[in-house]
């Protein structure tokens, strides 16, 4: 979606409040520096729901103050570039809104110190992403891309919360820094490889990890700044953040580095294949995206030093070039109305300002001296040799993976600017102020850091990989010369493979059209998603056929089959009821039951069959008056009243109906022996085993204290399940409301 015309005189003040907003919390996260580089943390707590044990708690320690400040301060220059990017779009506020409040779920994600809060926010992060990738909402392109992703994350975050809870109830509490405190300690839980593969799933369906990955790259849809915002630095690295979050606990297993080692090597190189064969820039840096978030995880795996500080560096790193890069290409669309490479060149003096932005994040990118970008490249190698498994195929792979990433990064920052072909598509707008300073601050800033990499070394770095190993020792010096050996020299075959990919790089776009072969994930969704559709629409034929009878019989058997499955794969306990109590009462409610069921089933008036229908009705409500539960008596009084009257008053303004015919169903006479039979065996089984009090014996004690009532059928009702109630009154007032209106309608027809 490019821009039209972008101007630096923008929206206005409805662009610069939300703006300004984000300068001032990451001016105000900046504050915490000082604190956690002295390896404290800062936290606050206000009670949300105490009967469950989750409060509002919130904390800030190094690895949540590294995303907070890259959510805040990226989110500025984002924020101050769509203002301009998106000069004269009618639906800016719009945009700004979902941004905004984007921004603010990251950064509550990040910063809870709760699984149930960390959830909420995380489910707020997947709907704002979904309303920001679907922004364009009269492409339809737009729509389906933003309905996967929705999807997609979803799913994963049913996962993650199964996972949570699990978690929680594993450790005795919800809170996080309470969680991590009791180090490995969670991993002797016999429910513990359950919650590892039920976060592997929210975590890695959220980071696009192979084969969760085709997501990412159809979320480009969105607008540039949401791609430079969502997915390059924020939303996509909410996963990694929650491996993260949870390493010092669940770390260390055979599952655990197994998992993320090889998912996040596959990822890796897979991703860089993808990436080099783009022609589309912004796909390309999407694909490099994936490369990313495949090494982060990669990283997560292991648990030396080496490999954690290389992934709070790189963490960094690839925040700061793929958000400048990403901002380049919207200006190069922008500018151009292009973003294909073949229609792209000899730029560089006519934007020089995004050039030399281009230029800066995609020397950070490639790994070259004197960029952060090389430091953390050598980082992530040191880390790939310190692994204890298959060390040498670990550094092969991600040797391959950089120098694809490298031809790549010379692909989007060098040849629009300074191919020696003259672009196919003249400049037709200029790039405002605006739109040139995110992408050169960022890109200035990866320089900065990588010429003096002490900056973050104590600020950030270490109080991070204190963090994820409670050991600020672990963390490794970051320097641009660490002397001569073997992840040096990996660089500097870097250097050459990457050289070598990109003189070749139109060979090799064409040799990799044989991915093409390999199952498209992307098509299999469509496939899966219209097999969907397919099934709904054969089950709604099936089933809403327009015949009350048709509903009702469903309903009942779906009943019958659950009571009888239940039945046999459980089974029953010894049944043993007793008929000592039976009264003559008893005996003539029970005749009074079977009457009033005999009479509906054999007669062919309605009227008669209401009448007898609500005989039975009446019947139970007399068994609950004998069995001390008048309240209930007296609610099914009223409805059996009100059914019978109702319906009597609707069939007499009703056309003569002519009299059912009175024929046997044996289908429905199966149903109905199905319920009851199954229902009765449910209840006897009930009644022969011990009542378990622990429900009795709360209502007992909290009636009073908590809801100040006596009767605590009225207080279960009232306080307790105060939504269920307000349910069932909803459905009383929506069926009084709809039969007056079928009067009303019936004495208009007449009249």
């Amino acid at each position: 979606m490019a821009a039209a015309a972008p101007t630096s005189r923008g929206h206005g003040l409805l662009g610069y409040g939300p703006t300004a907003l984000a300068l001032a919390l990451f001016i105000w996260f900046l504050g915490f520096l000082p604190v956690v580089s002295a390896g404290q943390a800062a936290s606050w707590a206000v009670p949300w729901i105490p009967v469950l044990g989750i409060d509002l708690a919130f904390r800030i320690d190094g690895l949540s103050l590294t995303f907070a400040l890259l959510i805040s301060g990226i989110g500025t220059l984002v924020l101050l570039y769509a203002n301009s990017y998106l000069t004269g779009d009618p639906q800016f506020d719009r945009f700004v809104l979902f941004l905004t409040s984007f921004m603010l779920a990251m950064l509550g994600l990040v910063l809870a110190d709760d699984l149930i809060v960390l959830f909420v926010f995380w489910e707020l992060t997947t709907i704002t992403s979904y309303l920001l990738i679907g922004y364009g909402h009269d492409s339809e392109k737009s729509r389906r891309n933003a309905l996967q992703a929705l999807f997609l994350t979803g799913a994963g975050a049913l996962a993650f919360l199964a996972g949570a809870i699990l978690l929680g109830e594993a450790a005795g509490t919800y809170r996080i820094s309470e969680v991590l405190a009791q180090g490995k300690a969670i991993q002797d839980h016999p429910h513990f490889t359950a919650i590892l593969i039920l976060v592997f799933l929210g975590a890695l369906t959220k980071s696009a990890q192979v084969p969760f990955h085709f997501w990412l790259p159809n979320a480009m849809a969105a607008p540039t700044p949401v791609s430079a915002f969502l997915h390059s630095a924020t939303m996509v690295k909410a996963g990694v953040y929650l491996l993260a979050r949870l390493h010092p606990a669940m770390s260390g297993g055979d599952l655990w580095l197994y998992t993320l080692t090889i998912l996040g090597v596959v990822t890796a190189v897979f991703a860089s294949l993808l990436a080099l064969r783009q022609t589309d820039l912004k796909q390309a840096l999407a694909y490099t995206t994936l490369m990313a978030l495949g090494t982060l995880v990669m990283l997560l795996g292991q648990d030396s030093g080496y490999a954690m500080t290389a992934f709070a560096t790189f963490l960094i790193v690839h925040s700061l070039y793929k958000a400048a890069l990403f901002l380049v290409v919207g200006n190069l669309d922008a500018a151009t109305g292009t973003r294909e490479t073949d229609a792209l060149g000899g730029l560089g003096r006519v934007l020089p300002m995004t050039a030399l932005a281009a230029a800066l994040a995609g020397m950070s990118m490639a790994g070259l001296p004197p960029f952060l970008g090389f430091i953390g490249k050598e980082l992530t190698y040191a880390g790939m040799l310190q692994v204890a498994s298959f060390p040498v195929i670990l550094s092969i792979m991600a040797l391959l993976a950089n120098g694809l990433i490298l031809a790549v990064a010379s692909v989007v920052a060098i040849r629009p600017f300074w191919s020696a072909r003259q672009p196919k598509t003249p400049v037709k707008n200029a790039i405002p102020w605006t739109m040139a300073a995110g992408p050169v601050v960022l890109a200035v800033l990866g320089t900065i850091f990588g010429i003096m990499p002490g900056l973050l070394q104590n600020t950030l770095v270490a109080p991070t990989v204190l963090s994820l190993t409670g050991d600020i020792a672990e963390t490794k010096q970051l320097k641009l010369w660490a002397g001569v050996n073997l992840p040096l020299f990996l660089s500097l075959a870097t250097f050459v493979l990457g050289g070598l990919f990109y003189a070749w790089h139109a060979t090799l776009r064409a040799r990799l059209a044989m991915l093409d072969r390999l199952p498209n994930l992307d098509e299999a969704w469509d496939r899966f998603m219209a097999s969907i559709k397919t099934f709904a629409i054969a089950l709604t034929s099936r089933i809403q056929t327009g015949r009350m009878t048709d509903y009702m019989a469903v309903t009942f058997s779906t009943i019958a089959i659950g009571l009888i499955a239940t039945v046999l794969l459980r089974g029953l306990p010894p049944l043993s009821p007793s008929f000592a109590d039976v009264t003559p009462i008893h005996l003539a409610l029970i005749g009074l039951l079977l009457s009033g069921t005999f009479m509906a089933t054999i007669t062919r008036k309605r009227i008669a069959a209401i009448a007898a229908l609500g005989v039975v009705g009446i019947g139970v409500a007399l068994v609950f008056i004998f069995f001390s539960a008048p309240d209930v008596a007296i609610t099914q009084l009223l409805v059996e009243v009100l059914v019978v009257v109702l319906v009597a008053i609707v069939m007499l303004q009703l056309p003569r109906l002519r009299d059912y015919p009175n024929r046997f169903r044996p289908g429905h006479a199966v149903i109905a022996a199905g319920v009851g039979g199954s229902v009765t065996l449910v209840l006897l089984a009930i009644l022969s085993t011990p009542l378990d009090r622990r429900l009795t014996t709360f209502f007992e004690t909290a009636s009073w204290p908590e809801a100040f009532g006596r009767n605590i059928v009225n207080v279960i009702l009232v306080d307790f399940r105060a939504l269920d109630t307000f349910g069932e009154v909803a459905v009383v007032v929506v069926a009084a409301i709809a039969s007056i209106a079928l009067l009303r309608q019936n004495r208009k027809g007449r009249s």
